[in-house]
């Protein structure tokens, strides 16, 4: 079993845990939306993401924002999942992400939906 995230306690006061799959899917969510620099002892952990999200929508940023997530999970995460597809949509101040992947251990694919507003 793998800690959830965020980090909480479950109905017997003891640290919450989860699957491997959703343990992937919370793994996915800290990369995207940590910034580089916001960790201590790892500068270069997360993807600057979150730096996108009051940019001028434009197909230009679709596509840097695609390249960036799909490079983050791949440096971040490569050794457990295979990004097959990456969709980002913007609306005002939120962004939607959905990420199609394959978890490499057990070769089953998987859609990640992830939501962030600023």
């Amino acid at each position: 079993m793998n800690i959830d995230f965020p980090f909480h306690f479950d109905n017997r006061g003891r640290t919450a845990e989860t699957d491997d799959d959703d343990h992937i899917r919370d793994m996915i969510e800290q990369v995207l939306f940590t910034s580089p620099g916001e960790r201590v002892n790892r500068p270069t952990f997360g993807s600057g993401l979150m730096q996108l999200v009051f940019q001028p929508n434009s197909n230009e940023l679709a596509t840097t924002t695609q390249f960036l997530v799909q490079g983050a999970l791949q440096q971040w995460l490569g050794d457990l999942i295979e990004v097959n597809d990456v969709d980002v949509e913007s609306d005002d101040s939120t962004l939607l992400v959905t990420i199609k992947y394959t978890v490499r251990r057990t070769q089953q694919q998987k859609v990640a939906q992830l939501q962030r507003g600023v």
